[in-house]
């Protein structure tokens, strides 16, 4: 198949994929960050093609049965990797949106994930396996500002300096412990042990980014309001706990996101009642 019709079928998957989405969470996104999206989606391909147009076998499960935790728990390990087999070599993928940066910077935590998912392939399956990779979907802030000003010139640059694709090394002497490190979490777990984090650690820089623990990952947890630290965290900038509290509980993301998220469902709520509006005539 030729790279322009590689493309025209990303896009129309892209399409039934997104409306699939939209009807499923009842949510949508403005035109402008869908074609951005899109963007994003056709870079990485550009990227990666030869990965791409290699690989033999996607989505590929993994499991790992029958593992006791030290309380005595029975639990399973399951990943879901991509692989690629030509006649020399197999590589094994495992896809992450994570940045490649945040990755450089802490390789020792996809390391022992995916070490976990070599010793399955190769232990318990039998097949050969020569090399371990993250790739990562992570949209480059240097790709996206070029591509919205529409500099070609720069669009080049930063696609020549962005490697979405990460070695890793495989280690089979790190396996138990990483198995034993799972083990301990299901035993949290169910014994509803969740510690947060300290309040110190979310106002730390995490290394490879420029964000602090509380921005980077807090953000994206449901729990956050919740949680003790985040609180602390979250009301001791400025005024300290009765200035912040408002802006505390009303913490939804950056203003753009928020004009985003009504920008998008309100076009999607006017497309539901003209839909509803044609079906009643």
């Amino acid at each position: 198949m030729e790279d322009y019709q590689i493309i025209e079928k990303i896009k129309e998957y892209f399409e039934e994929n997104y409306e699939l989405m939209r009807l499923e969470g009842g949510h949508a996104v403005t035109e402008d960050i869908k074609q951005l999206a899109l963007t994003q989606v056709l870079y990485y391909f550009t990227k990666l093609r030869e990965v791409a147009t290699r690989v033999t076998d996607t989505e590929v499960k993994l499991t790992l049965p029958n593992q006791t935790t030290p309380k005595g728990r029975s639990f399973t390990i399951e990943g879901v990797v991509d692989i690629v087999r030509d006649d020399n070599e197999t590589w094994m993928y495992d896809i992450k949106t994570h940045d490649t940066d945040y990755i450089q910077s802490n390789k020792e935590l996809y390391c022992k994930q995916l070490n976990v998912y070599a010793h399955i392939w190769q232990q318990l399956r039998g097949q050969q396996l020569d090399k371990t990779a993250i790739i990562s979907t992570a949209y480059p802030e240097g790709l996206k500002q070029a591509h919205l000003l529409n500099d070609q010139f720069r669009i080049q640059y930063e696609l020549s300096k962005w490697n979405p694709l990460i070695d890793l090394e495989f280690e089979q002497e790190k396996v138990k412990d990483v198995i034993q490190d799972f083990a301990e979490t299901v035993d949290c777990i169910e014994d509803k042990k969740f510690l947060p984090a300290t309040p110190e650690t979310l106002n730390e820089k995490m290394e490879g980014t420029n964000a602090l623990f509380g921005t980077r990952v807090c953000r994206n947890c449901d729990a956050r309001f919740s949680c003790s630290s985040y609180r602390e965290y979250a009301t001791s900038k400025g005024r300290g706990e009765r200035g912040n509290f408002k802006k505390y509980f009303d913490d939804f993301g950056s203003d753009t996101d928020k004009e985003e998220w009504v920008n998008a469902n309100l076009s999607n709520t006017n497309e539901q009642l003209l839909d509803g509006e044609a079906e009643i005539d």
